[in-house]
């Protein structure tokens, strides 16, 4: 990571750097820095930076991927020596290795005591492990301190204090104009690490530059504000390129589809990914900028995981959907719907805290004010609660589905009131349209509520109705009509008759102008306009056995007749009394029902369609 002024004298400064950190080699690079005490800790702090400086020459001489990852790691190592456990995560990284260069720098111009009067783990530890009092102990003539760890993954180490750590660039500026006591790679480390690039920048292309691009903002030169800006400026294009390219076609659910729009977390994923590796690696950010490659990062893996989880899960909501048995307005397609959208939305909340978690935001207050927030959002909203939970319950019983035709009511009884078919149902209302072909839009929580009656799920249709016959019918011709009904109703093939579900042909009642005749039986239909035609048949040939009894149907009126009315038909009057009486004396009289072997000895006689329709003894 760094990069150094080729001003320096080399030769000098590259010979006493080596003989300083001559035992540094000697090293292993998996052991871990003895942090056991104060002592331990300053003792590690000097061979760390020791070793730091012998990398630094290593890389100056020959810059290389290889060189420069090496340099890296020893300034990484420094950095664990400092307590960064109030830091926000993202941000530890950045911040150790810009705190380990102030506390190099600030160090190298102290002058530090001996190591034998820093305190060992003698000093500041019980043989049985516990701390001696106050364990912490400071740089004489400073507020630097050491202090022992007292919970955490880290905890019973000596490092450098989280209150050091935050105060080490105001120690800085503070002693910044000292001259350094140790010998050190600059005249000022943090104003070289400033200028300081990567491998893949030679440091002859920051030379040339003027000097106003190499004046210091806010810790970080101008030049590299400028190629932040610029090549954030680039991803941010080609991000906003991809995208336009891969909206070019409809969403749909189709795979290509999916996989086109794949393509924009994918590749925002990638270029977060590639100015980190510019940020950090080559341009080496510094200052306040130091911490935006880990938050840019952050918010691009967070943005990236909640796109693709997203559209995976609506595209297979809308693959599912797309199957011939879900139709895309139903109440299944929303819930699927829902569904995916419910995992979107939880992932994005679990990675928005996660995020927040490593950013330094508090998030256990997040999740208070959420709760807090959320009941307020559900007493504002409990209308639309309502329709959503009343939209489960829909999805729960399935009264209807898309397509059905169906009454509903607040009322039970019979009759035909309110009907329409079903056009959509929503996770807030339900869409029909009526047969006057308007369109009608109910809340879920309301149409819950009502009486639905799906005529598109009966197994049979039922026919009934009421004939009201003229009083001057006599009692032998009400039983001819009663018994000619029953017999038509029992030899039309698409009527049903069964134990639990009868024919039925009755004289109920004397009405005020009628002899009423109560008529049920079901018809062997599950689609309405089937049951109209064979309702249609049955009707006709009722009404041709009502005129075969010589009687006639009554009208709801008051009719003065005159003399010259010829009253009913005589002949066909005592026709059908001596049938009547022939059933009497044969002991074969219908009444109160047919006998069982004449039931089936007259069941499907009667030819459907009639003769002269279309279709008519085509079997």
């Amino acid at each position: 990571m760094f990069r150094y002024n080729l001003k320096f004298k080399r030769a000098a400064i590259s010979l006493l750097l080596l003989l300083i950190s001559g035992s540094a080699d000697a090293r292993h690079p998996l052991d871990p820095a003895d942090t056991s005490s104060p002592q331990a800790t300053m003792e590690s702090f000097l061979t760390l930076t020791d070793e730091v400086a012998q990398r630094l020459v290593k890389y100056r001489d020959a810059p290389s991927p290889a060189s420069q990852k090496v340099l890296m790691q020893a300034v990484f190592n420094v950095g664990r020596l400092l307590d960064l456990s109030q830091v926000p995560p993202a941000a530890r990284r950045e911040v150790g290795v810009e705190t380990s260069l102030f506390l190099w720098d600030v160090m190298a111009r102290l002058q530090l005591p001996h190591l034998e009067e820093i305190p060992d783990a003698s000093a500041v530890m019980e043989p049985d492990g516990k701390a001696k009092g106050s364990a912490d102990w400071q740089v004489p003539g400073t507020e630097i301190t050491i202090a022992r760890v007292a919970e955490g993954p880290r905890a019973g180490e000596f490092l450098f204090s989280p209150d050091t750590v935050e105060r080490l660039p105001g120690f800085y500026e503070a002693v910044h104009e000292l001259p350094y006591r140790r010998p050190m790679p600059s005249d000022d480390l943090i104003r070289t690490n400033q200028q300081l690039t990567g491998w893949m920048i030679p440091m002859a292309w920051v030379e040339i530059l003027p000097d106003w691009a190499k004046t210091p903002l806010l810790g970080q030169v101008l030049w590299k504000w400028f190629a932040v800006l610029l090549l954030s400026g680039l991803a941010l294009a080609a991000i906003i390129l991809v995208f336009r390219w891969a909206r070019r076609r409809d969403w749909g659910g189709s795979l290509s589809a999916y996989v086109r729009r794949l393509s924009v977390p994918l590749v925002t994923l990638a270029l977060a990914l590639l100015l980190r590796y510019l940020f950090q690696s080559q341009i080496n950010l510094t200052g306040t900028a130091a911490n935006v490659p880990d938050y840019i990062i952050e918010v691009a893996y967070g943005i990236a995981v909640v796109w693709l989880i997203w559209l995976t899960a609506s595209w297979i909501a809308e693959a599912i959907i797309a199957s011939p048995r879900i139709h895309p307005e139903s109440l299944d397609a929303n819930i699927l719907r829902l569904a995916a959208r419910a995992v979107g939305i939880t992932v994005t909340l679990v990675l928005a805290f996660r995020a927040a978690h490593y950013v330094g935001i508090p998030v256990y207050g997040l999740v208070a004010g959420a709760g807090v927030g959320g009941l307020a959002i559900a007493l504002a909203a409990r209308s639309t609660l309502e329709n959503f939970m009343a939209a489960l319950n829909l999805f729960a019983d399935h009264p209807v589905r898309v397509g059905d035709l169906c009454r509903y009511d607040a009322d039970a009884t019979a009759g035909w009131r309110p009907v329409g078919r079903v056009e959509s149902i929503g996770l807030r209302s339900t869409k029909i349209r009526k047969l006057d072909r308007t369109l009608i839009t109910i809340p879920n929580a309301e149409f819950a509520q009502l009486h639905i009656v799906n005529f598109d799920n009966c197994d049979r249709m039922l026919l009934s109705t009421t004939l009201g016959l003229r009083y001057e019918t006599t009692d032998d011709q009400l039983r001819f009509v009663l018994a000619e009904l029953r017999e038509l109703l029992h030899a039309h093939p698409k009527t049903i008759h069964t134990v639990a579900d009868p024919i039925r042909v009755r004289f109920v009642e004397y009405g005020d102008y009628s002899l009423n005749v109560a008529i049920r039986a079901y018809i062997n239909a599950t689609d309405y306009n089937d049951f109209l035609a064979m309702q249609e048949d049955i009707l006709l040939r009722m009404m041709k056995v009502v005129g075969q009894a010589g009687t006639g149907f009554a009208f709801p009126s008051r009719t003065l007749y005159i003399g010259r009315d010829g009253g009913l038909d005589t002949e066909r009057q005592q026709d059908a009394e001596k049938q009547v009486r022939e059933w009497s004396s044969a002991h074969a009289l219908p009444f109160p029902d047919f006998s069982e072997d004449y039931r089936r000895k007259i069941t499907d006689k009667l030819d459907y369609p009639p003769e002269g329709s279309p279709g008519a003894h085509e079997d």
